[in-house]
């Protein structure tokens, strides 16, 4: 080992060169992200630390870190974390890891006021903590069928100061949810069986439910659509995240149940990324 004093900068490129060398696939903002969270620092803060010394005990943590990256570990689970509409919420590989295209969802339906909300496969929670978060006000409820997810969300809403205002179901959709709601949302399953193998291995790492309907993708919003009317109140809207292709086949469906004021919204990218409906009754 080299007797040059081991330096935040130093290390980065020490990182880099070792993970070249082992063949590990790690990019660049990878490292530095990982080497950020053993540390224990914004990863802002790298360069302004370059030349700080820098523990070997610290280096192999983050060495770890990286090389289970280079075997496709999420960033997001390796930390155990994701940020989301400004807040962090707390992720593993039982839940599906919160993207930036979901805050749209969001976004859209805090473009109205609303005092009761369902969220149809909660997952880490995200959505539902949110707009709870955002609206002081309101009550919601998240379901999930899986008991691990629900206790990820639940987890996440008692960081955030929501879980008095939070219930959480183990429920297939509508099953077992009672009574009826001002706003209904959800980031169903919507990527089609045959596109799964063209996902990224980050990706696939995420629950297999979370992703694909085993079908064309689009099955979770036909019963969702099927089943909302008899769950929104008067004027209640429904709004579900969609892939890019599937904006006019879903709205469709929300014609076809019976909603007006039908829209798609785009997400920061300009692709089709929410439909929304408003109850008429």
């Amino acid at each position: 080992m080299s007797d040059t004093p081991l330096t935040v900068d130093r290390a980065l490129r020490r990182l880099m060169a070792e993970l070249a060398q082992d063949g590990a696939d790690v990019p660049a903002r990878d490292v530095r992200l990982l080497l950020a969270h053993a540390m224990e620092i914004d990863p802002g803060r790298l360069t302004l630390m370059a030349r700080d010394p820098l523990e070997e005990g610290i280096y192999a943590a983050a060495r770890s870190l990286c090389i289970q990256r280079g075997t496709g570990t999420p960033v997001s689970h390796l930390r155990g974390y994701r940020d989301f509409y400004g807040r962090r919420f707390t992720v593993n590989d039982k839940v599906l890891d919160p993207r930036p295209d979901t805050e749209t969802l969001v976004a859209e339906a805090l473009a109205a006021p609303f005092a009761s909300v369902l969220d149809l496969g909660t997952g880490s929670g995200c959505i539902l903590v949110s707009l709870l978060a955002e609206r002081p006000d309101a009550r919601g409820i998240g379901t999930d069928l899986s008991p691990e997810a629900i206790g990820v969300a639940q987890g996440n809403a008692e960081r955030h100061g929501v879980l008095p205002r939070a219930g959480f179901i183990e429920s297939d959709w509508f099953d077992r949810v009672e009574g009826c709601f001002d706003l209904i949302v959800s980031n169903p399953p919507y990527i089609a069986l045959d596109e799964m193998a063209g996902l990224s291995r980050d990706v696939l790492t995420e629950p297999r439910m979370a992703l694909t309907d085993e079908g064309d993708g689009l099955s979770a919003y036909r019963q969702i659509t099927r089943d909302a009317p008899a769950h929104l109140a008067p004027d209640g809207r429904l709004m579900v995240e969609i892939g890019p292709t599937q904006g006019q086949d879903v709205a469709g469906f929300f014609r076809s149940a019976g909603l007006v004021n039908v829209c798609i919204a785009k997400d920061f990218d300009g692709r089709d990324r929410v439909v929304s409906g408003q109850n008429p009754r």
